[in-house]
């Protein structure tokens, strides 16, 4: 799991904007099947449970996002209130005081990025699918 935590460090400097300040604090990588790829042990990682993993992949595995409408996207035990999704790829949610998260598929991970309160989630959803899309030339 450990080998994939550069990762999260990549996807960190993905998000910065033109002063060279980045607008993600926390990051993390599962499969479609709820695995986690990225380890808690990294200081920047989103702790997502493993039920919550389970919950992100089964959504994205179905493009069916109706729980995330109706009760909202739970990470680290915090619920996110679901704004949109886009191709069933790319979800946005966000709850006041805690900030914004974007998840974007590949073609068998969900890279999760947490843009806190008052940063720009728009850099992190760049540095989001920048990763994204690099797994996708891997076939990941």
């Amino acid at each position: 799991m450990s080998g994939w935590d550069s990762y999260i460090d990549n996807l960190i400097a993905h998000c910065k904007d033109c002063k060279g300040e980045s607008h993600c604090d926390k990051g993390s990588i599962i499969g479609f099947n709820g695995a986690k790829w990225t380890s808690d042990t990294h200081k920047n990682a989103l702790k997502i449970t493993q039920a919550e993993a389970t919950t992100i992949g089964a959504s994205f595995t179905s493009k069916n996002f109706s729980n995330f409408q109706a009760s909202g996207i739970v990470v680290e035990g915090q619920k996110y209130q679901f704004l949109r999704e886009e191709d069933g790829k790319l979800v946005l949610a966000k709850s006041k005081g805690l900030g914004g998260l974007t998840l974007q598929a590949s073609k068998t991970a969900i890279v999760i990025g947490h843009c806190p309160e008052g940063k720009q989630q728009g850099n992190v959803n760049k540095g989001v699918a920048n990763i994204a899309e690099y797994l996708e030339t891997q076939n990941m």
